[in-house]
């Protein structure tokens, strides 16, 4: 199964953005036909309905005569009060309690990174993917995939940032494992 975080979104550095329905920026339509050449042909297309991912899944489904599937589990996390907001201006206070488990703990009026997890398993359980299919997302599913079919603790996943547009390649194990912490 190939996933793709969307192409780079038109936002200043610096600002929290999970669910804002953000399009791509200039830059991002390069990435689509670098990802269109990187990418094999695919009978599925799975996909955020995020402007941001739109229109990489059309531009695959398109090269591979294909329609895609979006689906509202496969956004990115909800980040609450903060979506919008400037890191830099989210209040130490608010923060801080948050760093220390953002894996169990939601932002205000968000969520926490397991909900998105077990929302973004779900959503590739019941489309039953293969080898052959497409998941166009963000950083935070991508990574959410990774800590439940490959053991990565919450710090590993986020070590690194999945690029944009670019093909990861990811099996299930035969049963899923549970999450790490």
């Amino acid at each position: 199964m190939i996933f793709l975080r969307h192409p780079v979104p038109a936002v200043p550095p610096g600002i929290c953005y999970g669910r804002l329905d953000l399009d791509i920026a200039e830059e991002g339509h390069a990435q689509i036909e670098r990802a269109l050449a990187a990418t094999p042909r695919f009978g599925r297309i799975f996909a955020s309905p995020a402007r941001r991912c739109r229109g990489l899944a059309l531009a695959l489904a398109e090269r591979d005569g294909i329609a895609v599937v979006y689906d509202e589990r496969l956004w990115e996390m909800h980040m609450g009060e903060w979506e919008g907001l400037a890191w830099a201006d989210i209040p130490r206070e608010h923060a801080e309690p948050w760093l220390k488990d953002p894996l169990n703990l939601p932002t205000p009026g968000g969520e926490c990174f397991a909900d998105v997890q077990r929302r973004v398993i779900a959503a590739i359980a019941e489309a039953e993917a293969g080898a052959d299919t497409a998941i166009v997302c963000h950083a935070g599913p991508i990574r959410a995939v990774q800590m439940a079919w490959h053991g990565l603790s919450f710090r590993q996943a986020f070590s690194s940032t999945p690029p944009y547009s670019e093909p990861i390649e990811l099996s299930p194990p035969q049963g899923l494992r549970r999450p790490a912490t």
